[in-house]
């Protein structure tokens, strides 16, 4: 039965940093590759609002992020079964919070930018296969309130809206486990 879960861990104000700060570091960030990357973390979204990061998990075609919030709480949406961030811009964001505060799933070394992963594209992470789909992840009152208005601020501004700071979606398309350190790698992106 889908039902409304605890709220999760609180950010920091302290630890905030100014939408120009933001903006200065992000270019100073080192470019993730294009074709082959690595799961750096999995966050699993416990009942209770806690956080739980397993060294290795499943992910499946029914469940998602096997024991994940997604699963268990509504909407359920099929098109935000997976919230993938790339860990480089969740650890500037962060600046020394727990990455687990995002309540992302997978935090990733990839380019998840559009241009890179358009919508429809197939990835291999571990055993399991995901999509990237079309749902944009433009961050929430959540994220406003861990990381502060400049924060979400940075993630939506035009000029780099295309680089997905706040990060995209995947549904599962084959289940398998996956594990921190795991290869991915991008095994088809659609036709233009």
């Amino acid at each position: 039965m889908l039902q409304r879960e605890a709220y999760g861990p609180q950010g920091n104000p302290d630890f905030h940093l100014s939408l120009r700060e933001l903006s200065q570091i992000l270019p100073s960030l080192p470019a993730d590759q294009q074709d082959q990357g690595w799961l750096s973390l999995i966050v699993r979204r416990l009942p209770d609002g806690r956080r739980e990061k397993p060294q290795r998990a499943v992910l499946s075609v029914d469940s998602g992020l096997e024991g994940d919030g997604w699963d268990r709480r509504p909407p359920r949406d099929p098109e935000a079964q997976l919230a993938v961030i790339r860990r480089q811009v969740a650890e500037l964001i962060a600046n020394g919070q727990d990455l687990e505060l995002f309540g992302d799933n997978l935090f990733v070394d990839l380019d998840i930018s559009a241009s890179n992963l358009p919508l429809g594209t197939r990835l291999q992470v571990g055993d399991a296969i995901v999509e990237v789909t079309a749902k944009p992840h433009n961050g929430c009152a959540k994220f406003h309130e861990r990381f502060g208005a400049d924060a979400l601020r940075f993630v939506n501004q035009s000029p780099t809206r295309e680089h997905n700071l706040r990060g995209i979606y995947w549904r599962v398309v084959s289940t398998g486990e996956v594990w921190v350190g795991a290869p991915i790698s991008v095994i088809s992106r659609p036709q233009a």
